[in-house]
């Protein structure tokens, strides 16, 4: 994320001295979104360090859910950048287009689309691996730009072929879309992870896991809930026991089964179970209703 941060500083004063020498409205729409990421890094940047404080006694469950606010921050950021871009765009093809020191601008918009595609995809590879919609997010946002930059690139070949300006406002309004798509699904995203939004895939293996582990005993279970807070997986669920069973026999069982989850989701599952006997099964409190 210090890495990301350099970059889009670096780039950013980069693409608006293209922007500026050129007078295009393609460079100025890329050197827009690159004002829009330059804040949200800043923001995610502080969301990471602080979605990995540890709970406190105010926060019992931790802070990592600040991860789903910064990829909501982002999506807005960019869908922002992305009106920015098209009403240039448009400004431009009313008043007329003017394009100059091409060369200039491709060179620097190409080097940042390599910078980009490199960061972009790393970020996104390591959100997946470490679970981190953060990181995902800010990676999914440095792609966009390389998208842009791509736009850019075309529309400037275009017009140095064709001499038909008019390229240069199409495509600045073609990446204005492309970039509102993508931040439209990170605001859905992360009001999905805000709201405890269910993961089906990771749910099915949790059931999985634990069928053959309740069979291994003679056991069932219902009642499970599952939910991602950014980093950590909670998982609860009842455990249904023979009426003749000790506490302690019942105490034993239920803590090899949330540790065998609990491997699942290693590093970060946390796992709680309920002891039930099996002649209360179907009785459950009104306050655990779903």
């Amino acid at each position: 994320m210090n890495l990301s941060l350099a970059a889009a500083a670096v780039l950013l004063g980069a693409k608006v001295t293209a922007a500026v020498v050129t007078g295009s409205s393609a460079i100025y729409s890329d050197a827009a979104e690159s004002v829009v990421h330059f804040l949200a890094v800043c923001f995610a940047v502080w969301a990471l360090r602080l979605a990995h404080k540890p709970a406190d006694e105010t926060h019992h469950f931790g802070h990592d859910k600040v991860s789903f606010l910064s990829a909501g921050f982002e999506g807005a950021m960019i869908s922002a950048a992305a009106l920015l871009i098209f009403y240039e765009a448009v400004r431009q093809m009313i008043f007329g287009v003017r394009i100059e020191n091409l060369g200039f601008g491709v060179a620097v918009t190409a080097a940042a689309a390599g910078v980009n595609l490199v960061l972009g995809l790393s970020l996104v590879a390591l959100g997946k691996r470490s679970g981190s919609p953060l990181l995902r997010a800010n990676g999914m946002h440095v792609l966009t730009d390389v998208w842009s930059s791509v736009a850019v690139l075309v529309a400037l070949g275009l017009y140095k072929s064709t001499g038909w300006v008019w390229w240069d406002p199409i495509a600045a309004m073609l990446a204005a879309l492309n970039i509102l798509r993508v931040g439209y699904k990170l605001i859905r995203e992360s009001l999905g992870g805000l709201l405890d939004e269910s993961d089906p895939a990771m749910e099915k293996r949790i059931r999985d896991l634990l069928d053959i582990e309740v069979a291994k005993r003679g056991l069932s279970y219902h009642n499970l809930r599952h939910r991602h807070s950014g980093r950590t997986h909670w998982i609860e669920f009842h455990l249904v026991f023979d009426d003749n069973l000790t506490v302690g026999e019942a105490h034993d069982s239920a803590t090899e089964i949330e540790a065998s989850v609990a491997e699942l989701l290693h590093p970060h599952g946390r796992v709680i179970s309920h002891l039930e006997p099996k002649s209360a099964e179907h009785h459950e409190e009104r306050w655990e209703e779903r």
